[in-house]
C-alpha cells in the first residue's frame, strides 16, 4: 500500500499544482528549521563561514549544469522521443543518464584536483587553516551534483508519467538528510557531519525517485553513445540556459569572495539573510514564472500577441500584488522574523541585529527576484534567449562594482556608514560593512530587472504597462495603509507580551502580521483591484476543469 501511494499518479493538473505547491512550502520550512538548527550550533563563526564557502563551488555545479542545463532540457526531447516510442525513448534515458554520469564525474573531478586554487578565489580572505578545510568539505560535497543530475533525469521521467508525489517528495528529503547530518552526524564528526548530511540528502532526493521510474517503464542498460541525436539535441537547448543561470550563480561567488575579507561570520549572516529573503520568491516568483511559461509560450506560436499581451501583464500584476505587501512586511517585521528563525543557541544579539539589518536592505529587490524569471522567460517565449544571458552577464558586472564599492564605504565613518548605521539601528555594533553586500545584490537585481522590462519593450512593444503602473498605484497605497496599521499594532502588543521570550515575540509576529495582511486585502478590495477579480476568475475556471477533467477520468 505504502510502495502504490509513493508511486501514484496525479489525474489533474490541479492536483500536481497542489503537490508541488505543498512540497515547496513544505521545504522552505524545513530549510529554515535547518537554518536554526545552524545557527543554535555554530553561530555566525569561522566554522559556519567554512561550510558555506565550501557549498559554493558544488552549488554552481548544481545550479549551471542541472538546473539551467539537464532539467530544462531533457523533459522536452524525452516527451518527443515517448511520442515516436516508448522503446526509444528508454534508450535515449539511458544514453542521457550514463553520458550525464560520466561528464558529471570528469567535471567534479577536475573542480576537486583545483578546488585549492579555486578557494583562493571564493574565499581569498581566510587563513591558511581554514583554506585547508575549505578545500577538504568542497572535495566532499563534490558528490551531490553527481546524484542530483541522476535524479534530475528521474524527475524528468516522473513529470511526465504525472507521478508528482515522489517528485514533491524528493527536496523535502534533501532537507531531512541535511537536518539529520546537523543533529547526528555533526557532534560525532564536526563540521564535516554537515557535509555527510549534504551527501545524504542528496542521496535520498535520487534514490526515492528511482522505483516510480522504474514503474513508469525505465529499465537500466549500459549504453553510452555520446553521438546519439537526442542527446546532442539535449547539449544544444542545455546552451543558453546554462549561461543564464550562471549569472546568479557567479553573483553568489564574488560576494562569498568579498564577504570572506569582511568580520569573521560575514559569510553566515549574509547566507541566513538571502535564505530569508527567497521564501516568499520561492513560494510566489517562482511559481508565478513556471506557470505562466507554457501559455505564453503557446500564445507566441499561435500568433495571439494580444493574449500574450495580456497574460504577461495580468501574471506581472499578480506578482506584484502578492510580492510587494510580503516584502514590505518583512522589513517592518525583520527583527522579529530574525529572532524567531535564527535567535538561539550560539547565535548573538549581534549576529541577530545585522541579519536583520541584511534582511531589510534585501527587501528592496525581493520584487525583482521574482520578477526577473518572469520576464526572462516571456523572452525565452519569443524565443530569445540571448538577450537575458547578455543583461544577466551585466548585473554580474553592477554587483562586482557596487559590492567593493559599498563594501569600502562602510568601514569609514562616512555620511553614507553613518546613515545605514542609524537607519538600520546598528550605531553600537561596530563593523557593518556586510550590509553593503546585500545593499548591492539588490540594486544590481533592480537593474537587471529595469534593462529586462525595457528591451523586452523594444522587441515586443507595448505589452499592457499602463495598466500594470495603474494596479501598481493601487498596491503601493494599500501597502502604505497596511504598514500604519501594522506598526501601531506592533508597537502596542509589545507592551502587554514578554519581547525576551519566543511566544512573546511570536505572538506580536503574528498578531501585527495577521492585521496587516487583512487591512491590505479590505483596501485592494475597495479600490477594486484587478488582481482580485483575476484571482476569483483563476479559482472558479480551475475548479471546473478539476471538476470537468475528473468526471472524463471517471
Amino acid at each position: 500500500m505504502f510502495n502504490h501511494i509513493f508511486n501514484s499518479q496525479t489525474k489533474t493538473v490541479t492536483f500536481a499544482a497542489f503537490l508541488l505547491a505543498v512540497s515547496g512550502l513544505i521545504s522552505r520550512l524545513l530549510g529554515l528549521f535547518r537554518d536554526r538548527l545552524l545557527a543554535g550550533r555554530f553561530g555566525a563563526g569561522q566554522e559556519l563561514d567554512i561550510y558555506f564557502a565550501a557549498f559554493r563551488i558544488p552549488d554552481f555545479v548544481y545550479g549551471v549544469v542541472i538546473v539551467g542545463g539537464i532539467t530544462a532540457a531533457f523533459l522536452p526531447v524525452f516527451s518527443e522521443y515517448f511520442e515516436k516510442s516508448p522503446k526509444i525513448a528508454v534508450e535515449l534515458t539511458n544514453n542521457v543518464l550514463n553520458c550525464f554520469l560520466i561528464l558529471l564525474i570528469l567535471v567534479c573531478g577536475f573542480l576537486a584536483i583545483f578546488t585549492p586554487f579555486i578557494i583562493d578565489f571564493i574565499a581569498p580572505g581566510f587563513s591558511a587553516q581554514s583554506k585547508a578545510l575549505t578545500v577538504t568539505l568542497t572535495r566532499i560535497m563534490f558528490l551531490s551534483p553527481i546524484f542530483f543530475g541522476l535524479s534530475s533525469i528521474f524527475s524528468g521521467i516522473l513529470q511526465y508519467f504525472n507521478r508528482f508525489l515522489t517528485y514533491a517528495i524528493a527536496p523535502i528529503l534533501y532537507n531531512l538528510g541535511i537536518i539529520f547530518g546537523i543533529l547526528f552526524l555533526v557532534p560525532i564528526f564536526g563540521v564535516f557531519g554537515l557535509a555527510y548530511g549534504v551527501i545524504l540528502g542528496s542521496f535520498l532526493h535520487l534514490l526515492v525517485q528511482i522505483p516510480a521510474a522504474k514503474i513508469s517503464g525505465f529499465k537500466y542498460r549500459a549504453v553510452f553513445n555520446f553521438h546519439y541525436p537526442g542527446l546532442k539535441k539535449i547539449f544544444k537547448l542545455m546552451i543558453p540556459r546554462t549561461i543564464a543561470t550562471a549569472a546568479t550563480n557567479l553573483n553568489l561567488i564574488i560576494i562569498t569572495a568579498i564577504a570572506s575579507t569582511l568580520t569573521v561570520g560575514s559569510i553566515t549572516i549574509f547566507n541566513f539573510s538571502n535564505n530569508l529573503q527567497y521564501v516568499p520568491v520561492g513560494l510566489i516568483g517562482i511559481p508565478f514564472a513556471i506557470s505562466s511559461f507554457p501559455v505564453l509560450s503557446r500564445n507566441w506560436a499561435n500568433g495571439k500577441k494580444e493574449k500574450f499581451f495580456k497574460n504577461l501583464s495580468s501574471t506581472i500584476g499578480q506578482t506584484l500584488y502578492f510580492i510587494i505587501p510580503i516584502s514590505f512586511l518583512i522589513f517592518l517585521l525583520r527583527a522579529q522574523i530574525v529572532r524567531l528563525i535564527l535567535g538561539t543557541g550560539q547565535f548573538g544579539w549581534w549576529e541577530t541585529r545585522l541579519t536583520a539589518a541584511s534582511l531589510g536592505l534585501f527587501c528592496f529587490g525581493i520584487f525583482a527576484n521574482s520578477l526577473v524569471p518572469l520576464v526572462s522567460r516571456a523572452f525565452f517565449a519569443v524565443h530569445d534567449t540571448k538577450t537575458p544571458a547578455l543583461i544577466g552577464v551585466a548585473s554580474i558586472g553592477a554587483n562586482i562594482i557596487l559590492s567593493l564599492l559599498f563594501t569600502f564605504w562602510l568601514k569609514s565613518g562616512n555620511i553614507f556608514q553613518v546613515f545605514f548605521a542609524n537607519v538600520l539601528s546598528l550605531g553600537d555594533v561596530g563593523d557593518i560593512e556586510i550590509i553593503g553586500l546585500p545593499l548591492a545584490l539588490s540594486l544590481a537585481v533592480l537593474i537587471q530587472l529595469f534593462l529586462l522590462l525595457i528591451f523586452l519593450y523594444q522587441k515586443i512593444g507595448d505589452f499592457n504597462l499602463k495598466s500594470i503602473l495603474v494596479s501598481l498605484a493601487k498596491i503601493l497605497l494599500a501597502t502604505l495603509l497596511m504598514l500604519i496599521f501594522s506598526y501601531l499594532v506592533r508597537q502596542i502588543i509589545a507592551n502587554f507580551v514578554n519581547m525576551q521570550t519566543f511566544l512573546g515575540i511570536f505572538i506580536q509576529t503574528f498578531v501585527s502580521g495577521l492585521v496587516g495582511i487583512l487591512v491590505y486585502f479590505f483596501v485592494t478590495l475597495l479600490l477594486k483591484s484587478p488582481e482580485i477579480k483575476d484571482l476569483k476568475l483563476a479559482i472558479l475556471k480551475q475548479f471546473a476543469k478539476t471538476a470537468y477533467d475528473e468526471s472524463e477520468i471517471t
